[in-house]
């Protein structure tokens, strides 16, 4: 087999984890071909909010298409208890995903990665007839062809096909429903600089409006399970905000699902990032930062996959691959998991220490500026250690506690 007929590297899927990762390999050097199933641009169910994680995983010289920068957050309880806190400095800015993606898959391309849109993958295969030697992967397309490479980078969102063949598992898993909702300018330039994020009434649930200029981007999250509650959340919290006689130019909806601990990453020469394995911090959901940074890994150790010899080589580079995300993204998601657990039981309490508590809202700005991270405050941070372990043993609260409790913190706001 010619050498010129196998990729190096294949990346399957062009959201932010797989142009992250074509760049990764591009930039080392390697034939890397990048595959996504949609014409780009495309839309995708998101907020866009760029923290300070995701800024500092970009390439050299991307430049954010940012349409909003976040100077102040509205924090409320569904609807009540509202409360406005400020910062001189920029919390985090917002994007429209479209533009967002396109940018970072142009960057990709003028690294060296090849990009073809339109093309839907129907499987890959490491063993049979289609496998020419054990060096390499058969990427089969819808159509019928088949791609081979040295490696292969699953990064094909939360329903990926990549990752059923790597055998990716979750324990979580949360519907999320959006709508952009364009606005005229008085409305528009009172959500200027401003968002909201809003506890909601579901166990773990929360809403959100992003504003991106003349349109709001108004969204909702809970468990799936829960979807005529969540809708009905999300029409209610329209409907609180004074935006339910504007007619939404897009309404989407789209699954975010979890990793479990003991879930594979790697299969022989193909491993998986972003979304397609269920990389993602399980208490706000956010995934751009997770994408972003699991995708470049998954890049670096492709090449060195692509470059192993025999499968000895291939699975020691698969592993150390896994190492590095659960040294690094692993220890977020489990203090993710422990929050979450608090929001479930406590959402009051939360609510009362953000709003009402300088240390937890200092702790806020610098997560979403960068400066530091969940898991970083509780390994580092001994106040807020004790205190997660302190709720971590309490029993859970009924909901009649959650009301005074937030009412208190209103009155002494």
């Amino acid at each position: 087999m010619s050498s010129e007929n196998v990729w190096d590297v294949v990346v399957v899927g062009a959201g932010p984890a797989g142009a992250s990762a074509a760049y990764a390999a591009a930039v080392a050097g390697r034939r890397v071909l990048l595959l996504e199933k949609a014409e780009l641009p495309r839309y995708k169910t998101c907020g866009g909010g760029i923290i300070g994680p995701s800024r500092d995983a970009l390439p050299p010289g991307f430049e954010l298409p940012l349409r909003d920068r976040v100077h102040a957050v509205t924090f409320s309880l569904n609807g009540r208890f509202a409360r406005t806190r400020r910062s001189k400095r920029m919390l985090f800015g917002l994007v429209n995903r479209p533009e967002f993606d396109q940018r970072l898959v142009e960057h990709a391309r003028e690294a060296g990665a090849e990009v073809r849109t339109g093309v839907a993958v129907a499987r890959v295969e490491q063993h049979g007839a289609a496998v020419p030697d054990r060096r390499t992967v058969a990427v089969v397309l819808a159509d019928g062809e088949t791609v081979l490479a040295r490696s292969v980078v699953g990064a094909d969102g939360s329903a990926s096909r990549i990752g059923a063949h790597v055998g990716v598992k979750t324990d979580q898993v949360d519907l999320g429903l959006e709508a952009e909702i364009p606005v005229p300018p008085s409305v528009a330039e009172d959500w200027a600089g401003r968002v909201l994020i809003d506890w909601g009434p579901m166990p773990g649930s929360y809403g959100w409006v992003f504003p991106k200029g003349d349109t709001l981007t108004v969204g909702v999250i809970s468990a799936r399970g829960e979807g005529a509650a969540t809708r009905r959340y999300l029409d209610d919290f329209v409907a609180r905000l004074g935006l339910a006689g504007f007619e939404p130019a897009i309404s989407s909806g789209h699954l975010t699902r979890c990793r479990s601990d003991d879930s594979p990453l790697s299969r022989g020469r193909v491993i998986v990032c972003g979304d397609a394995a269920g990389l993602l911090e399980p208490w706000t959901r956010e995934g751009i930062s997770f994408a972003l940074r699991s995708g470049r890994l998954a890049g670096e150790w492709a090449v060195r996959i692509a470059e192993a010899h025999d499968a000895v080589e291939a699975r020691r580079q698969a592993l150390n691959y896994a190492f590095a995300i659960k040294a690094g993204l692993g220890v977020e998601m489990a203090v993710g998991r422990r929050m979450l657990a608090v929001f479930e039981r406590r959402p009051g309490l939360l609510h009362a220490a953000i709003t009402g508590l300088r240390p937890a809202w200092r702790a806020f700005t610098e997560i979403t500026r960068g400066a530091t991270t969940l898991a970083g405050i509780v390994r580092t941070n001994t106040v807020a250690r004790r205190a997660m372990e302190t709720l971590d043993r309490r029993h859970p609260e009924t909901p009649q506690e959650r009301e005074p409790e937030a009412e208190r913190a209103a009155r002494e706001g």
